[in-house]
C-alpha cells in the first residue's frame, strides 16, 4: 500500500470532535462519522477545549521534519563516535579489509535501512521501531524488540558518557575523579536531551556536523604533519601501516574490529523515530541515500589517513592520536558532538516511551505541566542509565563492539531483512529474486555478526589485557 502525499490521517482529540491532518498540518475539523479507536486516538470527552488546542499544536509541532533536517538528524545520530573507532579498526584489519569492510558494511547497511524506512511508508500508523515488532510477532514481538532496541540506544548514549569523561579528562589533564567528570558529562546530556521534537533538535546538529568534522579534520592534519616530519627526520619512527592485518591476528581481534565498523553504520534503528514527524514520510529515501554516501566516504578517508599517518599505534578514540596538544583541541572542538549526538540518542529511547505509554493522551505531546513531568523525569532516568553503563565498561571499543554484535546485528540487519519477507514484499518472494536474495545476505550477515561477534567479544574480555582509558579514583 503506497502513501501518497496527499493522504490525510485523522486523530480524533475530545467532545467526539477529529481533526484531519494532510503533511502540511490540519486541513480539516468535524463530527466523526463512527467513535475512533483506542489505539488511534484520544477517548472522547477525555480533554477539554484548551487540549483541542494543544492537540493541534502537538500535531504541528511533531509534523515539521523534512528530508533534509532529516539527514542532519541522522547524521548526527550516526555519524559521531563510530568514526572515531575506525582508525584502530583498520589498525587491525589492514588498509586492504579495513577500506573493503568500511565500504561494504555500508552498501549493506543502507540497503536494510532502505527496507526500515520502507516499512514505514507502507504503515503509517508505526511511531517507532518496536511497532514493527508488533506486526511481525504481535505483542510479543513489541517487547522483545522494544527491550533490544532500548538497551542498544542506552549502550551507544553510555559511550557518549564515556567519551565525555575521556574528552573532559584529556583537555583538563587534571587529577579530578573520573566519576565527577562522568556526573558532568551526564549533566550535559541531560540538558540537551530535554527538547521533545527532532525538528527543534536538528538545529544542533548543524553545530554538530561542524564540531566531528573539525575535530577529525585536526586530528587527520596533525598526524599527517607528524607523518611527513617522520619521514624527512631518520630520527623518528615513520608509520608501520599495512595492507594486510597486522601480525598475530587472531579471529576475535578481527571481529572486534568488523564490529566497531557495524557500529557506525548504526542509524536504522532510528529512522521510524525521526519518520514520525515527517510531513513527507516518502522522501525518507533521499536521506537514507544521501546519508549512506556521506557516511562511505568519510568513514573510509577516516579510517585510511588516520591509520596511514599513524599506523599500528593508532589509538582509540583516534582523537587521543593527534598529539598532546592538539589531542586536548581537537577534543575541545569535539565536546558538541559528543554530547548532541548523544542526547539525540536519548531523545529517541525517550520519545519511544513517552509516546507508546501517553498514545492516548494529550500528555504525549508534552505540552502540558504533566507532559513536561513525565518527559524530563524519563529523559533523568534514561540518561543516568548510561553513565551507570559507562562506569561499568569503561573501554571505548569494547562498549561498541558489545553494541554492535548484540543489537545493531538485529536492528540493522537480520530484523529489516525480515521485515521485506513479512511485510512489505509484494506477491511471491520469488517474483522479485534480486531483491529476495540481498534480504536473504542482509539476513545471513546479520546473524554472522550475532554469532561470531558475541563469541569475539567474549574471548577478547576474557583474554585481552586492555585496560580502562580511564582511571578508577
Amino acid at each position: 500500500m503506497e502513501i501518497e502525499h496527499s493522504e490525510s490521517r485523522t486523530r480524533p482529540a475530545s467532545a467526539g470532535k477529529h481533526y484531519e491532518f494532510d503533511d502540511e498540518g490540519i486541513s480539516a475539523c468535524h463530527e466523526p462519522s463512527k467513535p475512533p479507536t483506542k489505539n488511534e486516538s484520544l477517548s472522547a470527552g477525555s480533554v477539554g477545549e484548551v487540549e483541542d488546542q494543544r492537540v493541534i499544536r502537538g500535531n504541528e509541532n511533531f509534523q515539521r521534519l523534512g528530508w533534509k533536517r532529516l539527514t542532519i538528524v541522522l547524521f548526527v545520530e550516526a555519524i559521531a563516535l563510530g568514526s572515531l573507532s575506525l582508525p584502530k579498526a583498520f589498525a587491525t584489519l589492514g588498509m586492504v579489509g579495513g577500506v573493503v569492510s568500511s565500504l561494504g558494511i555500508g552498501i549493506v547497511a543502507t540497503y536494510a535501512s532502505y527496507e526500515v524506512g520502507a516499512v514505514k511508508v507502507k504503515y503509517p500508523h508505526v511511531e517507532h521501531y518496536g511497532d514493527i515488532g508488533r506486526l511481525i510477532l504481535g505483542e510479543w514481538g513489541f517487547w522483545i524488540i522494544t527491550v533490544i532496541f532500548i538497551l542498544s540506544i542506552a549502550l551507544t548514549v553510555g559511550s557518549h558518557t564515556l567519551t565525555g569523561i575521556i574528552a573532559l579528562t584529556n583537555i583538563t589533564q587534571s587529577d579530578v575523579c573520573a566519576v565527577i567528570f562522568g556526573f558532568v558529562s551526564t549533566i550535559i546530556l541531560l540538558l540537551l536531551a530535554i527538547p521533545p521534537t527532532f525538528a527543534d533538535i536538528a538545529i544542533l546538529g548543524y553545530i554538530d556536523l561542524a564540531s566531528i568534522l573539525i575535530a577529525i579534520g585536526i586530528t587527520i592534519i596533525a598526524t599527517g604533519v607528524r607523518s611527513a616530519q617522520a619521514q624527512a627526520n631518520t630520527d623518528l619512527p615513520s608509520s608501520d601501516w599495512s595492507a594486510w592485518p597486522k601480525e598475530g591476528t587472531d579471529f576475535a581481534s578481527g571481529m572486534v574490529a568488523i564490529n566497531n565498523i557495524v557500529f557506525a553504520y548504526t542509524f536504522a534503528p532510528a529512522l521510524p523515530s525521526f519518520m514520525s514527524e515527517m510531513h513527507t514520510p516518502k522522501d525518507y529515501t533521499k536521506a537514507v541515500y544521501s546519508l549512506g554516501l556521506i557516511e562511505m566516504v568519510l568513514y573510509t578517508l577516516i579510517g585510511s589517513l588516520v591509520y596511514a599517518f599513524v599506523g599500528q599505534d593508532v589509538k582509540s578514540p583516534a582523537l587521543l592520536s593527534a598529539g598532546p596538544l592538539l589531542s586536548r583541541i581537537a577534543f575541545g572542538v569535539a565536546l558538541p558532538v559528543i554530547f548532541i549526538s548523544g542526547s539525540i540518542n536519548t531523545s529517541v529511547i525517550a520519545r519511544y516511551i513517552h509516546g507508546h505509554v501517553y498514545r492516548s493522551s494529550v500528555v504525549r505531546y508534552v505540552n502540558t505541566r504533566m507532559g513536561w513531568i513525565t518527559w524530563i523525569a524519563l529523559v533523568s532516568s534514561l540518561t543516568f542509565l548510561a553513565w551507570i553503563v559507562a562506569e561499568v565498561i569503561p573501554v571505548f571499543s569494547t562498549i561498541l563492539s558489545i553494541s554492535a554484535a548484540l543489537f545493531s546485528s538485529a536492528l540493522c540487519f537480520y530484523i529489516p531483512a525480515i521485515m521485506w519477507f513479512v511485510l512489505t514484499r509484494e506477491g511471491k518472494w520469488y517474483d522479485n529474486i534480486p531483491r529476495a536474495l540481498c534480504n536473504v545476505f542482509v539476513f545471513i550477515f546479520g546473524m554472522g555478526i550475532l554469532g561470531c561477534g558475541m563469541y569475539a567479544n567474549v574471548v577478547h574480555l576474557v583474554s585481552s589485557d586492555a585496560s580502562p582509558i580511564i582511571a578508577a579514583c
